[in-house]
């Protein structure tokens, strides 16, 4: 018997002293999160690079057949996680800006083609709205479009992941348009994600497309949410905003990190863990306010890969880490979205490779000191073209603004050098905005120049691409509001008080990108979409030089 008792103590002893390393054990719960962000419709792996090392040297990465792959071997990267505890997520701008093989669908491939990669979440973002809310939803739900119909002879069914809006409110019933949050649960721990876009969309996006609807403040927005969260018994919450900020660092450090993205940060409750953020097209990983912040890049050539660990008895969060995963080409493509882009290549192949005109040399939109590209002035001077015959408009200058130009001309991408497709000339203005003409004061128009200077946008000047003719001056060390002069079209200084024909894109004319003056302008004529503008400048004056 006393050997017995001794036995048994000893077992005892085992057992007390084990027992708590077993519980730890037991009572933490692994997940992945796998996150991109401003994928932006790229399909195509096709001239996508990415710089490591932050320098020149490039190398290929992205395209959604790449990326698929990656993103299924993350999902069983790490053992200890399973499956079903994995969520993928977006924060934002996964259609519009697109390329001409998903921007000519409406973007129906891009939605398609993140089904078939098994996203499952999306904070909408400012380019979600670039056709206007009614198509957003059509995108969630499915349906052809009301015009165009399905081009592809298919159907359309929509997006199988959820579209999530916390911060996007219809005015006549006070609530989002989609769900503000959506709840998982990973072994009976309960982690929230919160979705939201920044609250400047309005000033981006057309204003005809987004009535009755409200862009709230994202950190009162999560704050107001977290009651209700924690009556639910929920303490591990995850933001996805489309808004962030600027690391002049390793896309895997977070070194001098400045933007809108820090200030919310700081501003919202501690409860929330985890930020997944988007909008500025940096990559980050970062802990700012003790609170994990990443970012992946944009175009899908990084994945944000995140390692969570939830205490199953407190139902928070008791770790995490984050790793920025280059979309490399050294994997397999994924069958399934191969069959995607060859359906969409093959559909929109004749129109893409239409030549339209040529190049003697790139034609950039890198500005000058001045703020003016040269691809940018090509495209101001198109849309005066298009609309200076007093029939079409009678405009003397036209302005473009230069968020609109999302790729340069590249002399050497076509295997005919300098010849210039209508693939490549819609890769450059993909929204199919239309020419505005409309009448302006001379006293409105230096206010519109003046409003270049006073962009809430990251605090960024946004100036305006100006067509042949139209000269200014400007002081970036004078006021705002008075940093413009020397006004004049032709040398002919500008009167405050009469007026003067100019054109815009339709984005600009409903006051986009903060510039309100323009939704004063007078007798309105809707012209040609801006890139029928550019098409037939280009086959009226090809080759056209950067000069």
């Amino acid at each position: 018997m006393r050997r017995f008792s001794f036995l048994a103590v000893i077992s005892l002893i085992v057992v007390l002293y084990f027992a708590p390393f077993a519980l730890s054990k037991s009572a933490l719960v692994n997940i992945k999160i796998i996150a991109i962000n401003d994928f932006h419709g790229n399909l195509e792996a096709g001239n996508l690079t990415f710089s490591p090392s932050g320098t020149s040297d490039r190398i290929p990465a992205g395209g959604v057949e790449y990326l698929a792959t990656h993103i299924k071997n993350l999902r069983v990267a790490n053992p200890q996680i399973k499956p079903q505890n994995t969520v993928t997520v977006s924060a934002g701008d996964t259609v519009g800006a697109s390329p001409m093989i998903s921007a000519l669908f409406h973007d129906e491939p891009a939605i398609e083609s993140l089904n078939a990669l098994g996203l499952e979440l999306n904070a909408v973002g400012n380019h979600e709205f670039d056709e206007g809310a009614e198509e957003l939803y059509r995108k969630q739900k499915g349906g052809c479009h009301p015009v165009d119909g399905c081009r592809d002879g298919d159907g359309f069914g929509g997006a199988k992941f959820k579209f999530l809006a916390a911060n996007v409110i219809n005015s006549e019933n006070d609530k989002p348009i989609f769900p503000a949050y959506q709840v998982r649960t990973f072994d009976g721990v309960k982690m929230a994600f919160i979705g939201m876009t920044l609250k400047g969309t309005s000033n981006l996006v057309s204003s005809s497309g987004i009535v009755g609807l409200e862009f709230k403040d994202e950190a009162a927005t999560v704050n107001a949410l977290i009651p209700e969260l924690k009556k639910q018994g929920i303490k591990a919450i995850a933001v996805l905003l489309h808004e962030g900020g600027l690391n002049t660092g390793n896309y895997n450090g977070c070194e001098g990190i400045s933007g809108a993205i820090v200030d919310i940060v700081k501003q919202t409750d501690p409860e929330v863990d985890l930020f997944i953020t988007g909008h500025t097209h940096q990559a980050y990983n970062c802990q700012i306010d003790r609170r994990l912040v990443t970012s992946a890049s944009f175009f899908g050539r990084l994945v944000s890969d995140i390692d969570v660990t939830l205490d199953r008895g407190t139902g928070d969060v008791a770790s995490m880490r984050a790793n920025n995963v280059v979309v490399t080409h050294d994997v397999p493509k994924h069958p399934a979205l191969t069959q995607i882009v060859l359906k969409y290549k093959a559909i929109a192949a004749p129109l893409v490779n239409r030549a339209i005109g040529s190049i003697t040399a790139d034609i950039t939109r890198t500005p000058y000191l001045n703020g003016i590209s040269p691809l940018g002035r090509a495209i101001a001077d198109a849309q005066l073209n298009a609309t200076a015959d007093p029939d079409l408009g009678g405009a003397v200058v036209a302005f473009m603004n230069p968020g609109g130009i999302r790729t340069d001309l590249s002399y050497s991408e076509s295997e005919d050098k300098g010849v210039v497709s209508y693939g490549q000339a819609f890769a450059v203005q993909p929204f199919r905005n239309r020419l505005v003409t409309m009448t302006l004061t001379g006293k409105q128009i230096k206010q519109l120049l003046e409003s270049q200077f006073d962009n809430p946008r990251l605090g960024q000047n946004r100036i305006l691409q100006v067509s042949q003719g139209f000269t200014y001056s400007y002081s970036n060390s004078a006021a705002l509001g008075e940093r413009v002069s020397n006004i004049a079209f032709a040398g002919i200084p500008i009167a405050p008080v009469r007026d003067y024909r100019i054109t815009v894109n339709s984005y600009l004319a409903d006051g986009g990108d903060n510039f309100a003056v323009l939704k004063e302008g007078r007798d309105r004529l809707v012209g040609v979409l801006d890139i029928e503008a550019l098409e037939t400048y280009f086959k009226m004056l090809s080759p056209i030089s950067p000069k």
